[in-house]
């Protein structure tokens, strides 16, 4: 079974601190861009990828090899819903937030940090 690696894309750019509040959208394009071209380290054998946004990254596309997931409302919430929906198939969730850790693992699902996911 494919693993799921859902990621919390505002948490993954604001663990950096390289101006991404100036271009929220280009920030998470830029993340987009490389989890398609790099994957997750240590995850690279054909697991699928879903980049959760929300707010002024809303109209991020998805592209090969990263589907991007717009949360009608809190990204932390739509994450939940993903790993629900995914029953029995092993997930991976990428996020710092404690109560987003502690709602996902009670779940089934595994947690990384945010800067596993970048290169």
């Amino acid at each position: 079974m494919t693993e799921l690696l859902i990621i919390d894309a505002a948490n993954v750019i604001g663990s950096v601190p390289d101006g991404w509040w100036r271009d929220r959208r280009g920030a998470v394009e830029r993340l987009r861009d490389r989890l398609a071209l790099d994957g997750v380290p240590g995850h690279e054998d054909g697991a699928e990828i879903v980049l959760v946004v929300e707010g002024a990254a809303k109209g991020v596309e998805s592209v090969p090899g990263v589907r991007v997931e717009a949360a009608p409302g809190s990204g932390d919430d739509r994450i939940v819903e993903l790993v629900a929906e995914a029953g029995e198939r092993p997930c991976l969730v990428a996020t710092a937030d404690r109560e987003l850790r502690r709602r996902v693992t009670a779940l089934g699902a595994d947690v990384l940090g945010p800067r596993s996911v970048r290169r």
